[in-house]
């Protein structure tokens, strides 16, 4: 597999968008999520998806500098229309309206529709955290075409349905979850058939119901299972109550429509610890609760405990060292692209 840095991978992204005809401004907008997701190790939300963007653009899916609309607004609330802009532009922009708003009044929560693929959550809650803020942000894709099967079920019926809470504290790295309510993001599924690798089982099942652990399965009418394994029931809810919040509420609504755009409907919600206690005192007490939890002696099979979102700071850090690794198929696929669209010039070499 190819090793690339993340500033070339940038220029990459940002070149293919703008001939795309992208603003400047969202090109490296989109490219910035996009390559801070493979460097966090979540590279089934990197540029494994640039030409999957690029294709959503050629049909209409993603509308570049479609105008950011809010159709309601109060003190602490607002109802925003992205009218199908790339997701990363518009949910980056509600998400400092939502910090905006907190600032002054303490709590706000924001509902966006209607725009496109928002990438990985991480990275709209740790916008809140840079403020001292709690920020916390759902998605699901309203009808657009489903993935998971509910507990009990084997057709595809709810989203990924992913969670993030992420919040301010004194550690070199943010502290951050960021959880799709499914056993796994279907972009995990797309890289492992992209790598030819297998899958663990219980990620998903084949069209009959039957475990699995050939990623192309899924892609065969199969469908990925809740989070939980034998707990499944756990993992179904919270996917229930993340399409409640970001299908129902925004009025996605739900179902599935085969011809339906990619399309996450989003609930945003920040939090200011000032309104709640001292700020100084939140971290510090965050940086003891760590450390209490990190004192736990290894289980068989492990080295240390982490909190959450320490894996993700360490991969980046690594990763900004290193390099990325970008699979032959999906270099192959970029490749191609950045060729049909004469940037390879503007791009340059690695």
């Amino acid at each position: 597999m190819p090793v690339f840095s993340a500033e070339y991978l940038e220029k990459v992204a940002y070149h293919v968008y703008r001939a795309k005809g992208t603003p400047d401004a969202e090109a490296e907008t989109v490219a910035r999520h996009l390559v801070k997701a493979n460097l966090c190790g979540h590279d089934s939300h990197g540029v494994i998806q640039i030409p999957t963007y690029a294709e959503r653009i050629d049909v209409g899916h993603i509308v570049p500098g479609a105008p950011f609309v809010v159709e309601r607004e109060a003190p602490c609330t607002a109802v925003i229309n992205g009218n199908w802009g790339f997701g990363f532009v518009v949910t980056e922009r509600a998400m400092r309206m939502a910090i905006d708003k907190a600032r002054t009044h303490g709590v706000a929560a924001i509902t966006v529709h209607s725009q496109s693929h928002i990438g990985r959550l991480g990275d709209y809650p740790t916008m809140a955290a840079a403020e001292g803020m709690i920020g916390l942000i759902t998605a699901d894709s309203g009808a657009a075409p489903k993935h998971v099967a509910p507990f009990g079920g084997r057709a595809r019926k709810l989203g990924t349905n992913p969670i993030c809470i992420g919040m301010p504290s004194d550690l070199e790295g943010p502290v951050l979850m960021d959880m799709a309510s499914s056993t796994v993001a279907l972009g995990k599924i797309a890289l492992s058939r992209n790598r030819r690798e297998s899958i663990p089982l219980g990620w998903i099942v084949d069209r009959d119901g039957n475990p699995t652990t050939d990623p192309n399965d899924y892609f065969s009418g199969g469908a990925i299972l809740p989070v939980g394994v034998d707990q499944g029931h756990k993992g179904y809810a919270l996917s229930f109550m993340v399409e409640v919040f970001s299908g129902l509420l925004t009025g996605l609504g739900f179902g599935i429509d085969p011809e339906g755009r990619h399309n996450d409907g989003c609930f945003i919600a920040a939090f200011n610890l000032e309104h709640f206690r001292p700020l100084d005192e939140f971290k510090k007490d965050m940086g003891e609760f760590v450390e209490f939890i990190k004192d736990s002696p290894p289980a068989a099979g492990f080295t240390e405990v982490l909190y959450p979102g320490e894996i993700e700071h360490r991969n980046e850090q690594r990763r900004r060292q290193e390099g990325i690794f970008v699979e032959d198929d999906t270099w192959e696929q970029i490749s191609g692209l950045m060729k049909s669209l004469e940037v390879e010039n503007l791009v340059g070499e690695p």
